[in-house]
């Protein structure tokens, strides 16, 4: 019983943290259909925990099962790794060929001169899916590896590059 109580907890926990993420990056049929599967397996796991209340080990099963399926979830999100990343990466001028390299592994990127605290800089803005940012990181380390580099998650993004090949 207390193993039953861990894997249905588990397996609720996962997909509701999978749903939840469907529905942050716009997949509303997906999440809603999951939504049905996630409640009947919530009902199910409820039921048995309510019908032995007054025992303290399904309780402790509960918790150990909802802890378990935040994990499981966010390791699930991370392989589906889902959407896109806008990439900024800083580098001084002797890495611009970091441009030409990242060109040729298929990213677009768009480039320009700032200054920095110590002298003239190359700016590069780089949007790629989340399945390649670390093709992304292993190439920036390999060419530049003193480069500065933030990522982040676009919500929506027009014309450029991606959008044509989209097409």
């Amino acid at each position: 019983m207390i193993l039953t109580i861990v894997v249905i907890n588990v397996v609720y926990v996962s997909v509701f943290t999978i749903r939840l993420i469907f529905v942050m990056k716009s997949y509303r049929t997906l999440a809603s259909l999951l939504s049905m599967f996630e409640v009947l397996v919530y009902l199910v796991g409820l039921n048995i925990v309510l019908d032995n209340i007054d025992n303290p080990f399904n309780l402790a099963a509960y918790c150990i099962g909802f802890g378990a399926g935040v994990y499981m979830g966010s390791k699930i999100e991370e392989w589906l790794a889902l959407g896109y990343i806008t990439a900024q990466i800083v580098v001084d001028n002797e890495s611009s060929k970091l441009i030409a390299v990242l060109r040729e592994k298929g990213f677009g990127v768009t480039s320009w001169l700032a200054d920095g605290k110590d002298g003239h800089r190359l700016v590069m803005q780089v949007l790629a899916k989340r399945s390649n940012e670390k093709k992304l990181l292993n190439t920036i380390n390999e060419v530049a590896p003193k480069a500065f580099y933030i990522s982040h998650e676009p919500r929506f993004f027009k014309g450029g590059f991606w959008t044509r090949r989209l097409r």
